[in-house]
């Protein structure tokens, strides 16, 4: 293969999958991870993508980019199925759930239609909406409707969720990044995610491995902020050692 068509390659894999590792492409290429690097550096050069530790991201990611819902749905649906199973995995009968916007935490609500008595609080209305024909209690939090995502955001998702508590908090994020901590590209998404955070007894977030290394415009808390991740096993060796190096128990699928 001749290495304009490998690199071309790369880049269709990294925009099909949303992130690519050293390691993986190296195998599948049948080559060595020297060579895998330079492909990298050099196609960063060309501003073709964006290089990381241990990989690479798309080249148009930004920390303003914000990807509809629908968009998010055709991205990573094996390991977002996986984590969902996870995380049910850590609910028990009776308990209070809050459940954050995102195509995870909506692979989760689907994974939870196996429990008898559970409350749901969500400020996400495609959550609620696919709820309300369980047994399930669901509270939805009221807001201003981002179209984007079909959250509820602003003052008054934030004074209703202030108004209770909470077993269990399943956070997804679109940055996750070991310095800037967890993040999303809307501010007023952050503010209520922030005090979903403050409501629940155990925070956990929920996330694909895709986006570890990635920087949203919004930061909505540092990792130490959470007592859980669940991720698949496409994360760094290096970012899983920080994590728990933290304290932070890590579920990977």
């Amino acid at each position: 293969m001749l290495n304009e068509e490998r690199r071309r390659l790369i880049v269709k894999i990294l925009n099909q999958d949303g992130r690519v590792l050293v390691g993986d492409l190296s195998k599948q290429f049948r080559t060595s991870q020297v060579t895998i690097r330079k492909d990298l550096d050099l196609l960063q050069g060309q501003g073709r993508i964006h290089r990381t530790h241990g990989g690479a991201l798309p080249a148009k990611e930004s920390a303003l980019e914000d990807p509809t819902l629908r968009e998010k749905e055709k991205l990573h649906r094996k390991e977002k199925l996986q984590i969902a199973a996870a995380a049910a995995r850590m609910v028990k009968e009776g308990q209070v759930v809050v459940l954050d916007s995102g195509t995870t935490t909506t692979a989760i609500a689907h994974a939870l239609l196996k429990f008898d008595s559970l409350t749901i609080i969500t400020n996400a209305v495609n959550i609620a909406a696919e709820l309300s024909g369980s047994s399930l209690e669901v509270i939805l939090t009221g807001g201003t409707l981002r179209k984007n995502s079909f959250s509820l955001v602003g003052p008054i998702a934030e004074e209703t969720l202030r108004r209770l508590n909470a077993d269990i908090l399943f956070l997804g994020v679109d940055g996750f990044d070991m310095h800037y901590g967890l993040s999303t590209p809307n501010l007023l998404e952050a503010k209520v995610n922030r005090v979903m955070m403050e409501v629940a007894r155990i925070s956990v977030a929920v996330c694909d491995s895709s986006k570890f290394g990635r920087r949203s415009l919004s930061s909505i808390a540092p990792p130490s902020a959470i007592h859980h991740l669940v991720t698949d096993r496409g994360i760094s060796k290096s970012d899983l050692a920080t994590l728990k190096k933290s304290g932070i128990q890590v579920t990977l699928v």
